[in-house]
């Protein structure tokens, strides 16, 4: 009886408590920061149907396209829309469905599947547009909001179960991540977010509290819960120019296939090196400026330009930051000596 009585004190307690009036506050100035994100950019968000040619056996059972899509945002009041490489590349038609309900048929200006970014353009004009923020001052822990169309691309082709700009709000979780598109090259700098994405929500904004796109939504990890990624606006920033200008991005190649090895300890304390592991070069790829600069199989590259290269990502880069056509000056173990090799790098050749 007792133990009845003071179970039946402790609800009674818990009933009377009022609510923290600050926790009020700053649940309503959260879901306040939210809405206004939402309000400002929401509108600048699209849904982007695209559709493939079919694979021969499908089109055996008469379906000639394959449709699929993704998001994007628009970031020019003439019809500009940023969104992924993934979401367009090789598409035979891109369709964009705007916030007011039109649908417009959107034309590919450039694609850069290094980085996963891709340019649209829509004929149109007066747009809503969304303003691109700074990715480089985000903090760990900083609220952030991804804006887009979870399975949209089934709402293009009249499934009702697409989810027409969906907005999840999280935190920043992580920075400086890197991540290895479809091409085998890294993205630097990615953002780490636990801000709920979906298929249909890649090429869509992350968006921080003022309402500034930071990134671009690109990826998330299978059977993981709270992880997705975007790529930084600053990436962004440097890619969009060049791909409206030229439709693509250009980067400087070697022309060398290589993986990490480690390194003896009496070669890293007799040439002074700073990192114990190094790039084995394990091919060299012929008509290519490595081969050129007499680079071989079983050659080691320590260093590029003087970086330390530690592996083939740090090789990659340096070149992604190296201008074509520009010596590069490499440190090479060939043979138990440290010799320097003087390479010319040309253009990445295009994707086919």
């Amino acid at each position: 009886m007792e133990l009845k009585l003071a179970a039946a004190n402790v609800e009674a307690r818990r009933g009377s408590m009022p609510v923290d009036s600050a926790d009020a506050e700053a649940l309503d100035a959260y879901s306040q920061a939210v809405i206004r994100v939402v309000e400002r950019v929401g509108p600048a968000v699209v849904s982007v149907g695209v559709a493939r040619e079919a694979p021969g056996p499908l089109r055996q059972r008469c379906l000639p396209e394959v449709r699929s899509g993704g998001s994007g945002v628009i970031i020019a009041p003439d019809g500009y829309v940023l969104t992924n490489s993934h979401v367009v590349r090789g598409t035979e038609r891109i369709d964009v469905r705007l916030q007011d309900g039109r649908a417009l048929v959107a034309r590919l200006l450039g694609d850069d599947p290094h980085t996963d970014l891709a340019v649209i353009h829509v004929a149109a004009s007066g747009l809503p547009t969304a303003e691109l923020g700074d990715s480089s001052s985000l903090r760990v822990g900083q609220l952030v909001v991804a804006i887009g169309n979870p399975l949209g691309f089934q709402a293009s082709v009249g499934n009702p179960l697409g989810f027409q700009a969906s907005v999840t709000a999280g935190v920043i979780g992580a920075l400086g991540r890197s991540l290895c598109t479809q091409t085998g090259r890294l993205i630097e700098n990615i953002i780490q977010t636990d801000a709920a994405l979906n298929p249909g929500n890649s090429g869509g904004p992350l968006v921080d509290s003022r309402g500034r796109v930071i990134g671009i939504n690109t990826a998330i990890i299978a059977g993981s819960q709270g992880i997705a990624f975007a790529v930084p606006i600053n990436t962004a920033n440097w890619v969009l120019p060049q791909l409206i200008r030229d439709g693509r991005v250009r980067r400087a190649y070697l022309g060398v296939s290589g993986q990490a090895v480690s390194l003896e300890r009496h070669l890293i304390v007799h040439f002074h090196l700073g990192n114990d592991t190094a790039l084995l070069v394990t091919e060299v790829h012929e008509g290519t400026a490595a081969a050129g600069a007499g680079l071989r199989p079983g050659d080691v590259i320590v260093q590029a330009d003087q970086v330390p290269i530690a592996s083939p990502d740090d090789l990659q880069r340096v070149l992604g930051a190296h201008p074509i056509d520009g010596y590069l000056t490499l440190r090479v173990l060939r043979a138990g000596e440290l010799i320097s090799v003087v390479a010319r790098p040309t253009e990445l050749p295009d994707l086919p």
